[in-house]
């Protein structure tokens, strides 16, 4: 009996143990969920790869100094399901960008949604 017990006490440790860092990993703990900003400036690139893409984006603040945004979205192949592909922020455009910002003042977020020159919005 207390090899049973043993045996399944290991088995919740373990199944506990690759949990946790999961749900972190998939969590926008790192996000203000309860704040969203909106900058405008020019697509550096859009990384469409695995585990999550990244828009690139740079912006010139009031002074003229120029800061690069890191945002985050979701999978290449959750966003292709929904017709995004990897030219659909092309490196050079013009773009407002929506997004949740990190709580730690970095400069980036969580992407929401986006709006291009020509009125074109995505998300």
């Amino acid at each position: 009996m207390k090899t049973h017990t043993l045996l399944g006490a290991l088995v919740i440790a373990a199944s506990l143990a690759i949990a946790v860092p999961l749900s972190a990993h998939h969590s926008g703990a790192g996000f203000n969920s309860d704040k969203v900003i909106e900058l405008t400036g020019t697509i550096k690139e859009f990384q469409f790869t695995n585990p999550h893409t990244w828009i690139q984006v740079i912006v010139d603040d009031a002074k003229g100094a120029k800061t690069e945004w890191s945002v985050e979205w979701g999978s290449p192949n959750s966003l292709g399901r929904q017709g995004i592909r990897p030219s659909t922020f092309p490196p050079g455009a013009k773009v407002t960008i929506r997004l949740r910002p990190m709580l730690n003042g970095a400069p980036a977020g969580g992407f929401v949604g986006a709006k291009f020159e020509d009125g074109k919005t995505v998300g």
